[in-house]
């Protein structure tokens, strides 16, 4: 609890935003406490000067008075209750943009540290305790302390001598709510991390559900998520029994209190020292006062969830970029096109004494094509992951047109990069909307000269809408081959400066494969070409294959030179060409 007041001004630095609406809630709560204690202050007048001495005239009166206070009530319920609301909801509103806007700044390293699953949970479950808490903060956490400091003082006025039977109980509502405060923190950090688990499981059963399927692991699947499941439900259970257990108390403390208050004002009822009237608007007044409390209780045992959720978010915010967008870096360069390798050493965040390439030094010009190949786990994927500073290197300097990569704004050196990953990810959306993802406002000429060039436009023309052709999810209702496809298309129509190919050839035909290299020349005459590749056909026509082992560069020159002079080279062509290719080759 020692962090409470930062994560209150956590909660309040989106609030502030918009007085008009805070203006409102605290009318609204306003309006509630007068309601509240005015209708017992009306009734007890009620009783005392009509009913008790029969004065129809006085019974009139105050049920005009009581009329009119419950007209203010629900204009006020009606006020707290929207005003509370559209500030929460505009809250969280914020709340997701600005966690949204941060991710968009994080690098791989920041995913990987955190999480995506984790991340998924944060934007939504963390997102709405918050806003649970500042929606309840709102309604009743203005009115709850107006109404206990206005109805213990309405106690005090109007019987010291019964007052004590109130103040007796507030000590024992206090311990109750420090108790189940104290140990239902815990709790929730437990709950959210497991429902972390939990969406972590989820998300791995929906991207491998075909391979689970085809190793018939469904029943593992289940009972591995069943036990995650059960130890969140027990770790509910155990949350919800403690926060039960606040109501269940407070009722119990609340309806003792009543009972003494009658019993003890029996006396001074005989005694005409209390009338009637004051006797139940001191019932009433007692009852809001230790109701306040109850409220508040539930306040304050959501607080130590609404702590949890709001580390978790600020933990999201508050989380280093390991790449500087360099927003003041260069956006132009006289020349395009051009790469340079200056002894380039790179190992990932946190394992620096296990570089992943080793002084990799090499020259790429417009016009040309470099290739990349080697085993798997020789630091091809790596090497080009640090053009577009995925990450960033370790050793030595990468130069884009003469100029280090760490030198550019960042988003002006990926506009002069085309990146085509191993993995073909596609959006929800048409197929237009895809390929447009490299040019926002290509037209459809530009759409379908890309299509053509990728080899994508005989599958796309297949379809009855053709580019407006709806996809499922990171498009499942295409072939690996169709994705890799509308993924170079995509790279096509931005017409970038240096092309990288990170196997993208992987589920292409030896055939398509061909036509799509022999058409991408004739757009990337004026760029520089690299492509990362596992076969060699793929590579044979490069200006420049670079061999790579274990990090390091191991050979470098044409398809005829590198068969010659690298047994590595040869050894991995032999395996996959037939004697008679490599003849005519």
């Amino acid at each position: 609890m020692e962090m409470k007041g930062d994560y209150m001004n956590y909660i309040w630095s989106y609030l502030k935003k918009y007085p008009k609406w805070l203006t409102l809630d605290l009318l609204g709560a306003f309006l509630f406490v007068v309601v509240n204690l005015g209708l017992p202050t009306a009734l007890a007048q009620m009783i005392d000067q009509g009913i008790t001495v029969g004065n129809k005239a006085a019974i009139y009166f105050w049920a005009a008075v009581m009329f009119l206070i419950l007209l203010l009530g629900i204009a006020g319920r009606i006020t707290l209750a929207y005003a509370s609301g559209r500030l929460t909801s505009t809250m969280i509103r914020d709340m997701r943009n600005e966690m949204y806007d941060k991710l968009q700044e994080y690098s791989h390293h920041e995913y990987e540290k955190i999480g995506v699953p984790s991340l998924v949970t944060r934007m939504t479950s963390d997102a709405f305790v918050l806003m649970q808490f500042a929606e309840m903060a709102l309604r009743m956490g203005i009115v709850t302390p107006l109404m206990m400091v206005s109805s213990v003082t309405m106690v005090l006025v109007t019987s010291p001598s019964l007052a004590w039977t109130v103040l007796v109980s507030i000590p024992f509502l206090i311990f109750v709510i420090y108790y189940v405060a104290v140990k239902t923190r815990p709790l929730s950090e437990k709950q959210q991390n497991t429902l972390d688990k939990i969406n972590q499981y989820v998300r791995e059963n929906l991207t491998g559900l075909r391979v689970i399927r085809a190793f018939a692991r469904e029943k593992f699947q289940e009972k591995r998520f069943d036990q995650k499941n059960e130890h969140y439900e027990n770790i509910s259970n155990r949350l919800f029994k403690l926060t039960g257990l606040t109501e269940a108390l407070f009722v119990q403390i609340i309806v003792a209190m009543i009972v003494a208050i009658i019993w003890f004002a029996l006396d001074p009822l005989r005694q005409g020292s209390i009338k009637i009237g004051d006797l139940v608007a001191f019932i009433e007044y007692s009852f809001h006062a230790l109701f306040s409390f109850l409220i508040f209780a539930n306040l304050f045992t959501m607080y130590p969830r609404m702590v949890v959720s709001s580390q978790r978010i600020k933990e999201v915010m508050a989380m280093p970029i390991s790449i500087d967008p360099n927003v003041t870096g260069v956006t132009e360069t006289a020349s395009k096109g051009y790469l340079e390798f200056d002894n380039v050493t790179f190992a990932y965040p946190g394992e620096t004494e296990s570089p992943v390439l080793h002084n990799v030094s090499f020259q790429a010009k417009p016009g040309e094509t470099v290739a990349f190949i080697g085993s798997t786990g020789s630091g091809k994927s790596s090497l080009v992951n640090l053009i577009p500073r995925f990450y960033d290197v370790t050793l030595g300097r990468i130069l884009v047109d003469g100029i280090d990569v760490r030198d550019y704004n960042l988003k002006a050196l990926r506009r002069k990069i085309g990146f085509i990953p191993q993995r073909a990810l596609l959006f929800t959306g048409t197929i237009g909307e895809n390929i447009k993802y490299g040019k926002e406002d290509a037209t459809l000429a530009e759409l379908d000269s890309a299509a053509d060039i990728a080899q994508a436009k005989e599958f796309i023309e297949s379809r009855e809408e053709r580019f407006d052709t709806h996809l499922a999810e990171a498009g499942s209702n295409l072939s690996g081959g169709q994705k890799q496809r509308l993924s170079i298309a995509r790279a096509v129509v931005k017409k970038p400066e240096i092309y990288i190919f990170d196997d993208s050839f992987s589920a292409l035909d030896y055939k398509t494969d061909a036509q799509l290299r022999a058409r991408l020349k004739e757009v990337t005459g004026d760029a520089t070409v690299l492509i990362v590749a596992q076969r060699v056909g793929t590579i044979m026509d490069a200006d420049q294959i670079i061999v790579l082992d274990e990090g390091e560069i191991v050979g470098r020159g044409s398809h005829e030179e590198l068969m010659r002079t690298n047994e590595i080279y040869r050894e991995i062509a032999n395996s996959q060409l037939s004697s008679q290719s490599l003849t005519e080759s």
